[in-house]
């Protein structure tokens, strides 16, 4: 793994965090000009935070920004043999996810610190930073993580397979993957897909000094982590298997 690699890792993920999350707290914490705009704005949002840095950094990195694709890229090479990503590189790419999801969540904040001042619902303020299941069932938030997990990977190794990577149209479709994700089983778990997403802003959720009383939620914290790694596993061998 290069240099530019996990420099391209780290930027577009942070970019990603602070686009998707920010759009999480335009809509949602007080005192924001685009207070109460919706589940549809925070969908369409989270889309395009994933897409444009996708198109700047694909050509270096890929633009994986997410463990759960690290890891799919790194079974899928395995089972052909190639050699082209390996477990070190594999390991440099999630490092470099987590420090900048950390670091975005950080920016935000500081951003935001008015708005987080006039909120004063725990649970919106660390809503704004990583998510929560609708409905607290640990085996069904599981699965609803793990199928997430699922799609995203077996979608992207599609796309990636198709005249739509040699013309540059695949980041566009990127973009309806993770739209079509989250207005499908985004209400069930907030749709994280993403361990780096969620952890990064997790922890600085936790360290950081928003005002109130806060409960980062660590029980819970592991399923957005493992559940979608799981799922780009299965994904990533199926495809292959299909595929070729």
């Amino acid at each position: 793994m290069t240099a530019q690699m996990f420099l391209a890792e780290c930027l577009g993920t942070m970019i990603m965090i602070i686009l998707g999350d920010g759009v999480c707290c335009n809509v949602n914490l007080k005192k924001s000009g685009m207070n109460g705009g919706g589940s549809v704005q925070i969908i369409l949002g989270w889309g395009l935070a994933v897409l444009l840095p996708a198109y700047t950094f694909g050509a270096v990195s890929g633009s994986h920004f997410n463990p759960t694709v690290t890891i799919g890229a790194l079974v899928s090479s395995i089972m052909h043999g190639d050699g082209k990503f390996t477990a070190s590189m594999a390991a440099g790419y999630i490092v470099a996810q987590f420090i900048g999801a950390f670091l975005a969540a950080c920016i935000l904040f500081v951003l935001f610190h008015d708005q987080f001042k006039a909120t004063d619902d725990m649970a919106t303020k660390r809503g704004v930073f990583c998510t929560a299941p609708s409905v607290r069932n640990v085996g069904l938030n599981f699965l609803s993580e793990f199928v997430c997990g699922f799609l995203l990977v077996f979608t992207l190794d599609g796309i990636g397979n198709t005249v739509a990577a040699k013309s540059g149209m695949n980041w566009f479709l990127v973009y309806a993957v993770i739209v079509s994700i989250g207005g499908s089983l985004g209400g069930l778990t907030g749709y994280a897909m993403n361990g780096a997403r969620d952890f990064g802003p997790r922890l600085a959720y936790a360290l950081l000094p928003i005002p109130g009383e806060k409960d980062p939620d660590w029980g819970y914290a592991w399923i957005p982590i493992f559940a979608p790694i799981l799922g780009g596993i299965v994904a990533a061998v199926l495809y292959t298997v299909i595929f070729g």
